[in-house]
């Protein structure tokens, strides 16, 4: 789901929330030792986040934060602030030949640089999919 976050809209918050759940505490934060990535460099983009990065003309970068039910991919372009909502179950992430990684939901995808000495980058998407693997449903009866 993308929206449009530049402003305190509840609901949005509530989407946001129904999606990928609150905020980690501080507590939780500090033990997991962070939960956001570095400035992340985007390469390529479906259609839709496509044509939001097009209406200016800066370095197109996003950051990720890392929620107890999936993540949120942030960006802007002019003057709004825009966010990829991604829970765990609707998360691909694939690593490509040409030194990037791929991040989908449903028809959404960003690609974003990650060189082989980029090691901030390989960890944080590291830390991703093992916070997907350890709290992430194996079945119906897991719920």
């Amino acid at each position: 789901m993308l929206l449009n976050v530049s402003y305190n809209n509840p609901e949005v918050t509530r989407k946001i929330y129904t999606e990928v759940g609150k905020p980690f505490t501080l507590r939780e934060r500090i033990k997991m030792k962070g939960i956001g990535s570095s400035k992340l460099f985007i390469t390529a983009t479906s259609i839709e986040i496509h044509n939001l990065l097009i209406l200016d003309s800066y370095v197109n970068t996003c950051n990720i934060e890392m929620r107890p039910n999936g993540i949120i991919v942030g960006f802007r372009s002019l003057l709004e602030s825009y966010a990829l909502i991604i829970p765990y179950y609707k998360l691909r992430i694939y690593k490509g030949q040409a030194e990037e990684y791929s991040i989908y939901r449903d028809q959404y995808f960003i690609k974003i640089r990650a060189k082989a000495n980029d090691k901030a980058t390989h960890k944080f998407i590291k830390k991703i999919m093992d916070f997907k693997a350890e709290n992430l449903p194996l079945g119906p009866e897991d719920l």
